[in-house]
C-alpha cells in the first residue's frame, strides 16, 4: 500500500505565491510520473502539471509561466510552486503518482487527499 500526503495549501491574495508538497510512503520500488491536478467547485478535475522521472515537464496552458513542478526522487516527493496566483486558480489541488511496487510487476496510480487553495481578489 502507498500513501500520499499533501501540504501547503491555504488562502492567499491575488498575485501571491504558494508552494504545495506531496510525499509518498509505503511499498515503493520507484515512482514514474508525478503530477498535480485541480478541481474547482462545479467543474471537472483538470490537469495542472506533470513531471516524468527524468524531469520532463508538461503544463496546462492556463498556468504555464506561473507554476513550476519539480520532484525529489530520493524523498518520493513532488512540489508545485505557484506564483502570480489568480482568483481563477482557486480549487482543491490533488497530487497523483504512478507507482511501481516492490513485490508487484505492474504500476498503480495513487492520489493525494487534496489540499484547498483559495485566492482572494
Amino acid at each position: 500500500q502507498v500513501q500520499l500526503v499533501e501540504s501547503g495549501g491555504g488562502l492567499v491574495q491575488a498575485g501571491g505565491s504558494l508552494r504545495l508538497s506531496c510525499a509518498a510512503s509505503g511499498s515503493i520500488s520507484r515512482i514514474n510520473a508525478m503530477g498535480w491536478y485541480r478541481q474547482a467547485p462545479g467543474k471537472q478535475r483538470e490537469l495542472v502539471a506533470t513531471i516524468t522521472r527524468d524531469g520532463s515537464t508538461n503544463y496546462a496552458g492556463s498556468v504555464k509561466g506561473r507554476f513550476a513542478i519539480s520532484r525529489d526522487n530520493a524523498k518520493n516527493t513532488v512540489y508545485l510552486q505557484m506564483n502570480s496566483l489568480q482568483v481563477e486558480d482557486t480549487a482543491v489541488y490533488y497530487c497523483k503518482m504512478v507507482v511501481k511496487h516492490i513485490f508487484k510487476p505492474t504500476t498503480d496510480d495513487y492520489w493525494g487527499q487534496g489540499t484547498q487553495v483559495t485566492v482572494s481578489s
